[in-house]
Parts: C-alpha cells; structure tokens; sequence
C-alpha cells in the first residue's frame, strides 16, 4: 500500500529485515518435486502431497482448490513450518525452506480455516502480541490501521470472547498482517461466513492484492475464486492435475445457475422474463446461464438494473465436482 495506508511503510526490525532488502523474486512461490508421506506401520503409508512443481507469479492472486484431503492444508503447513516434507525444495520470496526457515516464516501471513483467538485478550492486545513475536518494534506498528480497516475498531478493547464469528474472523486476517508479510495465504478465509462479510473480505483481499501482495487462497467454491483469483491450480489426491487462468478453468463448466433471494415478492412476470429467469417454488428467481459468455457479477448487474433488490444469491451447477468430472472424463 502507499504510505499513507500505514502497511508498505515496512517495519525495521530484526525478524524482518532481510525480507525487505533484497532484490524482489519474480515467483513469490516456487515448489519442486515437493513430498509429503505419512508413514504408517500398520496400513499403507499415506501420501498426501506427490511430487508437486508449482510456480506462483510474485504479486498474483492464486487460486488453490481441492476437496477435502486433497492436500491443500498439508501444503500450506510446510510452507508455514508446521510440517516438515519429506522430501522436494520450497522457495519462498527467494528464500529456501531449508536454509532459511526463519525468513520464510517472516515472509508469509497465514489465515487458518479454523478460527482460534485468545478469549481473554482483546483485539488491540492480540495485534501487539503478534506484532511483537515477528519482531516487529512498537513504533513500526500499523495495529490501528488494520483495526480500522477490519471494521473493528469499535471492539478494539472487548475480550475477544464477545466477538461474533465473523469479527473473529476478521481479526485472524489482521494477525496474518501484522509484520506486513509480502505473501498471503488465506485457507478457506469465508467458510461460515454471511455474504455481506465475505464482499468486505473480499474487498480487503484486492485492495492488498492490487498494493503487491500475493495472495494464495484455498477454497472449495469455485464461485470465489471465479470472483477472485487469475489462475488457479486444482489439486487432487496429493497432485496438481490442472494449473491453468482462471476463464479456462472455469470453461470446463457448461452451465451454471444462479438463484436470486429477492427483498420482496415481485408479481410482474416480465421483469422476471427480461433477465431470463423464472420463479421456483419458494419464490426466488432462478437463471441458468453460461459462464463462458458471462459472469454471476453481470447477472447481478442485470437483475439491479431491471428494479430488483437482491438480498442473496447463490450458484449451482458449475461445483468443484463437476469440473473434476469433466477434466478426469477427458483423460
């Protein structure tokens, strides 16, 4: 960000000082060959990453999407030092995992999937505490800025404990951000979450995005990375079977469906007709179209500017699963 956002102006401190003087890599992430296998003495081993190569453009935001057990959480564990692999290399923001553990811990921010605060702290305590375990000085503390911009300002002192779901949720985000790490990595950052927080995540993720951060994020909703990502990396059972822009990923979906949660019941069928949808049985419009000819954000638009008031919406039909489908039936 600029420096008057209070995040590029990056801390001096002793934790974090070679991150920002050396020469920025072209790939923020490069991964060869990476393992992982557990061993098990009494059943067959399990191997949860094989052989993966990826490489992450620096300043991209990556899409990384799985299923459950795919191996998304074990790649981000070994990045972030909480797995060791067991065999591969992993460059992180030039740095190697092995030889510099440290800087590539210095290098990241890491939004968990599962939301874990200290109850007894306040937000503004919890910001200075992590803040202080990277090393980062008192003075070169941006903790006010991502309080304010995270919407939580007001709670700024409340024990962490009284928070909602989502405001704890947010307050993970601003941990992640504390050292100003050039790369993050968000792991399901809107699961459980109500969609006017997941638009304001979202704007954060772009903002931080369009200022030089790389962002990683891993999801099961195709639709969020649709919104979000430029290229997206499918893993499966330990292996990236497709690494490709997003608009040819999404291609390998024929159709999707969007469902609109109107304000009010609207009894005028030409409105309904004009967008190209139709009324399903418990009053919301359905419209089926064709994510290679446009987006849910068009249809969207299209429903506001014929006069209707959209409250929610959900998409159908172009699942993870189906896209799986397509791409393993075509092999």
């Amino acid at each position: 960000f600029q420096a008057e956002d209070g995040i590029r102006d990056q801390p001096r401190s002793r934790g974090l000082g070679d991150v920002y003087k050396r020469q920025l890599p072209d790939n923020a992430i490069e991964i060869t060959d990476l393992t992982k296998i557990y061993k098990n003495n009494k059943e067959e081993d399990l191997i949860a990453l094989n052989s993966v190569n990826l490489e992450i453009p620096r300043g991209s935001m990556f899409g990384l999407l799985g299923p459950n057990g795919a191996g998304k959480s074990t790649f981000i564990n070994i990045l972030a030092g909480l797995t060791l692999k067991t065999s591969g290399q992993a460059i992180v923001w030039g740095f190697d995992l092995d030889k510099n553990p440290r800087s590539v811990r210095a290098s990241l921010g890491v939004v968990p999937q599962e939301i874990y605060v200290d109850p007894f702290f306040s937000p503004k305590e919890t910001l200075h505490q992590q803040a202080g375990m990277y090393g980062v000085l008192p003075k070169d503390r941006n903790v006010d800025f991502l309080l304010k911009t995270l919407d939580l300002e007001d709670k700024s002192n409340a024990y962490t404990r009284t928070l909602s779901g989502g405001m704890k949720r947010r307050l993970l985000v601003a941990k992640s951000m504390v050292h100003r790490p050039p790369i993050l990595i968000l792991d399901e950052p809107t699961a459980g979450v109500d969609i006017e927080l997941r638009q304001q995540l979202w704007a954060y993720i772009r903002k931080l995005n369009e200022h030089g951060t790389t962002i990683i994020l891993t999801t099961h909703y195709l639709e969020e990375a649709e919104e979000l990502c430029d290229t997206i990396a499918i893993v499966n059972h330990g292996e990236i079977i497709r690494c490709a822009p997003t608009k040819e990923i999404l291609s390998d979906a024929d159709s999707k469906n969007i469902t609109l949660v109107l304000s009010k019941d609207y009894n005028d069928k030409s409105i309904i007709e004009k967008i190209g949808g139709v009324i399903d049985k418990d009053g919301n419009i359905s419209i089926s179209y064709n994510p290679k000819q446009e987006t849910s954000r068009d249809i969207l638009k299209k429903a506001e500017e014929a006069g209707l008031k959209v409250n929610d919406f959900s998409v159908t039909g172009a699942s993870l699963e189906t896209v799986f489908l397509s791409m393993t039936s075509n092999k």
